[in-house]
């Protein structure tokens, strides 16, 4: 599905290399004409940004968005582990998951970053690319409505790959994510606050109708390269220190 590496290149890094490809996203994006005609239409107000907008603009619009607040941080298990020690082994599975299904990563961004998650599901057959990308489905939901609140027009990639999941969102689950600190990029002392190490817990209901709770993510990541008799071995509770972000 090259539908999703071109959401893919459309959340990341604005650089010249992406500014002259946008006509390219936008080809490919009404050749395969996956995607219905207002999401479509949105998604060309992105693309029509990157192509002629301001690249140092571009670039601080960018890490204001997605480097600096971290409920915008497109980094998934972000927003799933947070601190607990579960993050490093999810992103250990998820690695492990690449490069046994033949995917070598070029960046050098962490595995759940959600612009490689994508160039990998992209790799994948049509039925299983849909099922891989509709199982962080909770969390695209909210960054999705934080963008909205900022009049952000990457709302519309958000958009765009909820639409194509055609995941079920459980209300219990969103407002778990719902429930992170939300502070604008200006807002210092809030992002300090944000950023504080700390212990992320999820309470009773916090699952979605597949019966998945939100923690519940890299289980779901892991069992797409699970063996044929199903076992897996347990993950590991505790706490870690926040691991960086590549710019």
């Amino acid at each position: 599905m090259k539908t999703l590496r071109a959401l893919a290149a459309l959340l990341s890094y604005p650089t010249a290399e992406l500014v002259a490809a946008a006509d390219e996203i936008r080809s490919v994006l009404d050749r395969e004409a996956l995607l219905p005609r207002a999401e479509r239409a949105a998604l060309d107000k992105v693309i029509g940004e990157l192509a002629q907008g301001d690249l140092f603009d571009l670039q601080e619009r960018y890490g204001l968005l997605f480097d600096r607040t971290r409920s915008l941080s497109l980094h998934l298990f972000e927003h799933v582990h947070g601190e607990s020690r579960d993050r490093g082994q999810a992103m250990v599975d998820l690695l492990k998951l690449y490069e046994e299904s033949g995917y070598t990563p070029v960046a050098s961004e962490l595995p759940d970053f959600l612009p490689l998650f994508l160039e990998y599901a992209s790799t994948r057959e049509p039925r299983a690319a849909i099922e891989l990308i509709g199982q962080p489905a909770h969390v695209v939901a909210a960054l999705r409505e934080r963008l909205a609140k900022r009049s952000s027009s990457y709302e519309a990639v958000m958009a765009a790959l909820l639409v194509l999941s055609k995941a079920r969102l459980d209300q219990a689950t969103l407002d778990i994510l719902r429930a992170e600190p939300d502070p604008e990029p200006d807002d210092l002392e809030a992002l300090d606050a944000a950023w504080v190490d700390q212990e992320v817990t999820f309470g009773p209901g916090a699952s979605n109708s597949s019966g998945c709770a939100v923690d519940g993510l890299a289980d779901r990541l892991r069992a797409a390269s699970r063996p044929a008799d199903g076992t897996v071995p347990p993950l590991t509770r505790g706490r870690t220190n926040r691991q960086g972000v590549a710019s």
